[in-house]
Formats: C-alpha cells, structure tokens, sequence
C-alpha cells in the first residue's frame, strides 16, 4: 500500500466513524440484549461476535467488523424491532420462523420483516461460520456431502466464489440444504435469504460492499478469496449433520 492510499483509508475511517457514536474496541462491548449504536430496544438482541473484532486478521480488519457488527447489524436488530413494535405476538417469534413464512406476516411489515429480519438472520449467521485461523477444507460427512455434489472441494470452492463475486449489486451467496437434503449453490440479493424457500442456508458470504470496502475496495474477489481462509469448517459442518438428521 503506499503512503497516499494510507492516507485516503485513514480518511476514510474516519469519517465512517465519526458518523454515530464512538466504537467499541473489545467483543465484551457488543453484549446480546443490547442494541449497539442503535439505541433502541425489543424481542430481538445483537449477538455479541464469538470472537475479538481483530481476530480474522489479515483477511477481514478489525475496522470492517467493528463497524459490520455493531453499526450495520445493530440497525438491522434495531430496525425489526420497530417493525414489530405493535404485533408483540410476532416478537415473540424466533426470526427464522417469520422468514420461513412470510406470507403468515402482515402486508403492512411483511417488506419490512423481510428487509430487517433478514439482515439480523443472515449476519448472526455469517458470524458463526468464521473463526480465528479459520479455512482449510471440510471433513466427514460434510466433505463426503461436497465431493457427491460438485465433484470435489476446489470445484465447489470454484462455484461457491462464482456466485459471490458475480451476484449483481448488495447481496449473498449460500451453501444450502434443500429440502431433498441435496446441496446447493445460490445468490440472493439485498438480505434475502434461503431459509424463505424452504432451503437451509449452511454457509453465506457477504457481498455487500460494507462487509470488504475498507480493506479490498472494489476488489471484490480478494475478499471471496480471502474469506475462504477465515471458513468454520466445523460449525458448517455441524450444521449439515443436523439437516441431515
């Protein structure tokens, strides 16, 4: 990096976070049950992240997830529970049961939910499926359940980045179950999520530009790239028994 693209990131920075309240620097800030940043309350709770804000370090900065978490998933959390302010008996609900059936919410808040109650689902998510000396590839059943698929690891890595890097604009890309217990691939855009087709999402990335702007730019594919080497490859694959069974 040289000194004058330094200079613009430090700008930029700066500017960001000067934007709303100061940060918090440690993972004790970000506590569940509390709305950071948001300043509002209800049902539903930011997660605290499962690790300190530097810990996927030099593949996601600290910066990016200080303010991923407690700025734009915070709004998320703060934003639904406006949204069901006035219906108390859908709070009372766990988000994916509002996703999984959005025809059951009503029209006046169904967007709303979707919008809101995807983003707090899909990043809750997206914590848990990275960890601190992350990636490598995965085992047991889930690598069996891989190879089946998409005939090996590097082609489904292969896939799995097509997707990120080619879905248009703000959005994900997912490794689902279906319904048939089949894997698959899939983007969505803005904070839709799979789990509203019935499928249930095992892996996302972010591909909004918030989630890699900082650090990568424009260069969306050094963060699929990098994002790769952060995977919980135990968790996902977890997660996949548990479909399964």
């Amino acid at each position: 990096m040289t000194r004058r693209q330094a200079l613009k990131r430090t700008a930029l920075v700066t500017a960001v976070c000067a934007t709303g309240a100061a940060l918090h620097s440690t993972r004790a800030q970000s506590t569940a049950g509390t709305v950071v940043g948001a300043g509002a309350t209800g049902p539903f709770t930011l997660p605290p992240l499962p690790y300190a804000f530097d810990a996927l370090e030099p593949h996601i900065d600290a910066v990016t997830m200080q303010i991923h978490h407690d700025k734009h998933h915070a709004a998320y959390v703060a934003n639904l529970n406006k949204a069901v302010a006035d219906l108390p008996e859908l709070g009372r609900r766990p988000v994916e049961e509002l996703l999984r059936d959005l025809s059951a919410v009503p029209e006046k808040i169904r967007a709303a939910v979707r919008n809101q109650g995807g983003g707090h689902y899909n990043h809750t998510l997206f914590w848990q499926v990275m960890k601190k000396n992350g990636g490598g590839q995965p085992s047991g059943e889930l690598l069996k359940g891989v190879e089946k698929r998409f005939g090996s690891f590097a082609s489904f890595k292969d896939e799995l980045a097509k997707a990120a890097v080619g879905q248009f604009g703000s959005g994900w890309a997912w490794l689902v179950v279906g319904a048939d217990k089949q894997l698959g691939i899939e983007a969505t855009p803005n904070q839709d999520s799979p789990i509203s087709q019935n499928k249930l999402p095992l892996l996302g990335v972010d591909v909004w530009e918030h989630a890699y702007y900082l650090k990568y730019q424009n260069r969306r594919p050094d963060y699929v790239a990098a994002f790769f080497q952060v995977i919980d490859w135990d968790f996902v694959g977890e997660r996949y028994s548990k479909a399964l069974g």
